[in-house]
């Protein structure tokens, strides 16, 4: 057996944690960077996935955005009236009578391709993908927004029966037996990972969050999205996908005491008016039933979902800060998610499963430069591997996300009006710098920190304790790692520990005597003596640039 350190892989760090009494060592590791998987071009993305997959992402995460599917598929006849040229005029009428919603075949082809190009790449590399069909959607998906609420025109109020319709068409593209028109009409890989919206307790993409109904001001969003969740499930259903994983909720961690249609709301109300409760945890009656619209369970009894999926950011503040609202979840009290579903599944009769696994499908903390809301390298790089740290031991979490595996560029102009940005303004650092790859496609520390996390504790005096996934190995057999450790940068390393095994996907735990005062820690994996250990790296070795 040979010994190799991954140096710079292990950026560790200190802390004092009790580890609870379960943990969830078969987390699966999801990845989403929108931008570089689908808006770029077809080398950027099959580079992107080759880089995802040398780190160790199994899935893929992608919002199939309902107004870029759409695009062109059926205009209306003042929309067409504005064309220039007869003959794209007689084009766009051609493709309004073509068009069935619920048949992907009747969508201007291109606009697939995207996608497409996305589930072939990735199963070519043993990935899944997880779509998340969301708005805002085209024109006809909403209805119109009155003048006072025009900056919500492209999420107000979406029609669930509309969007059941696209959803089938979604699933039926990707059911595994559709043929791709575009590539010797060979069948497009199926997708079986589905959510339905994104993030519908933020106004930018459910709107309106808050509303005056019968004179009084109400959460309708979550009553919105009650609807779209039970229309998106019926889509999937009619496509074959009714046995997939579906995922309820895609919630934001955080919102707003505010009232108005823009003021998005707290996931703990949110989940609780989604299933038609009173803060007491009674069923809405009479009036107040009517106006949240609480009779739609009477047709669909329950949410269908197999699994929960939240977004637990802390936006700057350590992963261990608890949020200043007990009504919103971030990664600090994620473990309190799990219990509050099972009360309301009890609470509301089941109107949400009861048990139900929980799929954290965003994180990550932004870094420099953004001079607002970016930490230091080697801080996100510490944030980071301690979030999926509190996420192990929370044995209800049965996967965790990083957003962007590149950060966005600053957004210099407005992509509506062209107006220009002033430099360092919030409107500049709109876009994310969350990546593990600087926007140059230089790795930042934390992309070596997601390959191969390491967090060292103390939990009892004169003990050492280690926690850490050798996430770049492949899964399925159990790894050996070790542990290390010098008293100076100038000293050699000291092994410290015999070899332990990983799980199926790489996760380690140890402990040992402290060896001395101070030094510094790593861990290592140890190769197969029949394998180099140049051959053994060369496969999964991250690049230092992403191209």
């Amino acid at each position: 057996m040979s010994l190799r350190r991954l140096s710079a892989l292990t950026v560790a760090f200190a802390c004092l944690w009790a580890p609870a009494a379960q943990a969830s060592p078969d987390q699966l590791s999801m990845m989403m960077d929108d931008d570089m998987l689908l808006y770029r071009n077809n080398v950027t993305q099959t580079r992107s996935l080759v880089t995802m997959r040398s780190m160790g992402v199994e899935v893929v995460r992608a919002t199939v955005l309902w107004r870029n599917v759409a695009q062109g598929a059926d205009l209306s006849m003042k929309e067409i009236e504005r064309i220039k040229g007869s003959k794209s005029r007689a084009q766009a009428l051609k493709q309004r009578k073509r068009f069935k919603a619920a048949n992907p075949r009747t969508y201007p082809t291109r606009n697939w391709d995207r996608y497409d190009n996305l589930v072939k790449e990735a199963d070519k590399l043993g990935m899944r993908v997880y779509f998340t069909i969301t708005g805002p959607g085209p024109s006809y998906a909403h209805k119109i927004a009155p003048k006072n609420q025009r900056p919500n025109a492209g999420t107000y109020r979406p029609y669930p029966t509309r969007y059941r319709s696209f959803v089938e068409a979604v699933g039926k593209r990707y059911s595994g037996t559709y043929r791709d028109e575009n590539a010797l009409r060979k069948a497009l890989p199926r997708v079986s990972m589905w959510s339905l919206w994104n993030e519908p307790n933020q106004a930018g993409w459910l709107s309106p969050q808050w509303e005056k109904v019968d004179g009084q001001v109400v959460p309708v969003a979550p009553m919105l999205y009650r609807e779209l969740h039970q229309a998106g499930v019926q889509g999937l259903e009619r496509s074959g996908h009714g046995s997939d994983t579906i995922l309820l909720g895609e919630t934001a961690p955080m919102g707003s005491d505010q009232r108005g249609a823009r003021n998005g709301l707290r996931p703990v109300p949110f989940l609780r008016e989604m299933v038609c409760l009173k803060p007491d945890g009674t069923p809405y009656t009479g009036a107040d039933a009517t106006r949240r619209r609480c009779h739609t369970f009477v047709r669909n009894p329950t949410l269908k979902a197999t699994a929960f999926a939240h977004h637990p950011y802390t936006k700057k503040a350590a992963p261990t800060i608890a949020p200043k609202k007990p009504d919103d979840i971030t990664m600090a009290n994620i473990g309190t998610l799990g219990p509050l579903l099972d009360t309301l599944s009890s609470q509301s009769g089941g109107k949400v499963p009861g048990g139900l696994p929980i799929f954290l499908t965003e994180f990550g903390y932004e870094s420099q430069p953004d001079p607002r809301n970016g930490i230091p390298y080697m801080r996100q790089a510490e944030f980071n591997q301690l979030g999926e740290f509190l996420a192990y031991n929370e044995p209800r979490v049965a996967a965790t996300t990083q957003f962007l595996l590149r950060d966005a560029p600053p957004l210099r102009r407005s992509p509506v009006t062209g107006k220009k940005y002033r430099k360092g303004s919030r409107e500049y650092w709109f876009t994310y710098q969350s990546g593990l790859y600087t926007t140059r496609g230089r790795a930042k520390p934390a992309a070596y920190a997601y390959a191969f996390p390491l967090v060292i504790f103390s939990a009892s005096p004169g003990v050492v304790n280690f926690w850490g996934q050798a996430r770049f190995l492949p899964n399925g057999a159990p790894h050996t790692v070790v542990f290390l450790w010098r008293p100076t940068p100038q000293t050699p390393w000291q092994q410290i520990s015999e070899g332990i095994a990983t799980s199926p996907r790489g996760f380690f735990t140890g402990a040992v005597p402290i060896p001395g005062p101070g030094g510094e820690y790593s861990a290592a994996y140890v190769a197969p003596a029949t394998e180099t250990a140049e051959a053994k790296l060369g496969a999964y070795t991250l690049p230092t640039k992403l191209k």
